[in-house]
């Protein structure tokens, strides 16, 4: 099955250039000036509850902004007449921790009722999510709307399998007007959170159809993955993406030198002659791959559409309007 639809890459060149919500730093500060430290302090709650959480949250960013940039409609739950994107053969048992969002909106619409946007809320909860895990904290720009639908086959058609490939990933990013470098800096988000053993059986046992396990896995490393997805095993079980799970640093890409890659996409930067050095580089000097990585997310922030937007009182269903009194589909 290909893994990207040509029907959608003239959208995907316009999504970057398209004029969408004026965003800025500090958006909310007469309407709601507490709203990132409301996010701040439900996202230390959430850290506190349950560690891979946070990670969890980080995540939504990626699958919400590459799919018709960052509108929230990731969160969006399946309706009658609209299949959304949770579902998608990327997010399904695979994207989770959509209640830390709920906690979120709620804290806020009880402080600024009708005020803060959720696909804001992904923004500055993903910041946080770093932040909270000993990585860099930046400024966020802020001011979109949420979007008004979803699509399960945009997602389908977008986001990358854990098959791909540098090459592949260096392409898809390109189209986002995002560099090798913002690439390889913003898979650096695995150095939290744990991935599924759906994710890499093909690598332990037919990696390329071979039958046989990638050549790449360090053996010691192998040998744990092994006990950990057996052939016949449950593919749900998951394994920590890289030594420090639940802290932000570099061991994510001193893991790739050493051979020690959890996904295929991720192994692939290191024996990839176009991203090896970048690896090597943030593997060797955590401030560059910090200044690298938020570099990364507010680029990767600014993606918009241009579609119309609303502002959601509940982030996974869209508001309807009937003679002007807002009601919740």
């Amino acid at each position: 099955m290909s893994l990207f639809n040509p029907h959608l890459i003239l959208h995907l060149l316009l999504l970057t250039v398209v004029t969408g919500e004026i965003l800025r730093p500090r958006f909310y500060s007469e309407t709601c000036p507490e709203a990132e430290s409301i996010v701040r302090r439900e996202m230390k709650k959430a850290m506190f509850k349950e560690a891979r959480s946070v990670a969890s949250v980080m995540r939504l960013q990626f699958h919400d902004c590459f799919v018709n940039g960052c509108d929230a409609s990731v969160l969006l739950d399946d309706t009658p007449n609209m299949l959304g994107e949770k579902l998608s053969l990327s997010n399904i048992n695979s994207l989770r921790s959509f209640e830390v969002v709920d906690y979120i909106k709620e804290a806020l619409e009880k402080a600024c009722p009708a005020t803060v946007s959720c696909a804001d809320i992904v923004i500055m909860a993903s910041r946080d999510a770093v932040a909270l895990t000993g990585g860099p904290d930046w400024e966020v720009k802020l001011g979109r709307k949420d979007s008004l639908t979803a699509s399960q086959k945009d997602s389908d058609d977008i986001m990358p399998s854990p098959r791909a490939n540098a090459t592949f990933l260096i392409d898809l990013f390109k189209r986002f007007d995002l560099s090798v470098k913002d690439m390889v800096a913003l898979s650096g988000s695995h150095s939290i959170g744990q991935g599924r053993c759906f994710s890499i059986m093909f690598r332990l046992y037919n990696q390329s159809g071979s039958g046989k396990p990638d050549p790449v896995l360090e053996p010691v490393y192998k040998k744990r993955l092994n006990k950990l997805c057996p052939l016949g095993g449950d593919e749900n079980v998951t394994g920590d993406l890289d030594g420090t799970p639940h802290v932000f640093d570099n061991q994510y890409f001193k893991d790739l030198v050493s051979g020690r890659g959890f996904l295929n996409s991720d192994q692939t930067l290191y024996t990839s002659r176009e991203t090896r050095e970048y690896v090597k580089r943030f593997s060797e000097d955590q401030g560059e791959f910090f200044r690298a990585f938020a570099e990364g997310m507010v680029k990767l922030g600014d993606l918009q559409s241009g579609r119309p937007g609303e502002i959601r009182s509940n982030c996974r269903v869209v508001n309807r309007r009937h003679n002007d009194v807002l009601l919740v589909s």
